[in-house]
């Protein structure tokens, strides 16, 4: 068998073994609220660093200031609780309009 059809069924049994826990110990194991606080903080934490290194860089350096841009424009929008599609297409609207003007 190829090392990478081996690496993918470990995953995949890695992953539904992650996911038969939950349903398998739910009522056995009492979560304290403050490790609840502290997992949804840490979700938090990583999806906001997912956001800044998709937002501020491309090929390992700096993406311009047209990109962060408009990912600004999306996220006050979607604070604004705008829909889905004003959402996106004003993050591309600003991300184009600051390219077309010259702003990197």
């Amino acid at each position: 068998m190829n090392t990478t059809v081996v690496v993918i069924l470990a995953l995949a049994a890695g992953t539904y073994a992650f996911r038969l826990v939950g349903p398998v110990l739910h009522g056995r194991v009492t979560v304290p609220p403050r490790m609840q606080e502290l997992a949804s903080a840490g979700a938090v934490v990583l999806l906001v660093a997912l956001l800044a290194t998709g937002a501020l860089t491309e090929g390992g350096g700096f993406a311009g200031w047209a990109r962060p841009a408009g990912v600004l424009v999306a996220g006050l929008l979607a604070w604004r609780r705008a829909p889905f599609v004003v959402v996106v297409v004003g993050a591309a609207a600003t991300t184009a309009l600051l390219r077309v003007a010259g702003v990197a």
